[in-house]
């Protein structure tokens, strides 16, 4: 299997629409509304621009076959500041290992951006597929931690955390 992660763009509106359906979304507080979609886009295209990280596009070659989203972004965690992930991959496509090999994609180019020495990850503990995730991309458990998301939504999730400094390395 081959992917594509390409740098999130106007075009790929429709793509996060398709990711926003309770199916999707359920680990994630929840479809978000038109409003806070149409937002949401706007903030991953600019991400690039405003030097806050990168959301992606990733997609099946050798078709460039739209199936989900990664990324990374700036966290604010215990007084560092890190790079966060996260991702979501199309129902139709999940079980293919995409959101592993994607990951892996992900942090190979955090590491090469070089701003962060830390990529973390905080999936529902319930969430056994990102969890799996994490495992195989060579992320550790570092344990259960509170987190919000949505802001002001306490859940209950995993740390996971990469030092980018020795995949750079």
């Amino acid at each position: 299997m081959r992917l594509e992660l390409t740098p999130w763009a106007e075009e790929d509106l429709g793509l996060l629409r398709r990711i926003n359906v309770p199916e999707m979304k359920g680990h994630l507080g929840g479809p978000e509304s038109e409003e806070k979609i149409v937002d949401r886009h706007r903030r991953y295209v600019h991400m690039p621009i405003t030097g806050t990280g990168v959301m992606f596009r990733v997609a099946l070659l050798p078709e460039r076959t739209p199936v989900g989203s990664i990324g990374y972004w700036d966290r604010e965690w215990h007084g560092d500041t890190v790079w966060e992930t996260g991702w979501s991959v199309l129902n139709e496509f999940q079980g293919r290992g995409i959101a592993s090999e994607a990951a892996r994609e992900v942090i190979a180019r955090a590491a090469a951006d070089g701003r962060r020495r830390w990529l973390q990850a905080f999936p529902k503990v319930n969430n056994a597929a990102s969890n799996a995730v994490c495992r195989k991309a060579g992320f550790t458990l570092v344990g259960e931690t509170d987190f919000e998301f949505p802001i002001g939504t306490p859940i209950r999730c995993n740390e996971w955390k990469l030092d980018l400094s020795r995949v750079a390395a």
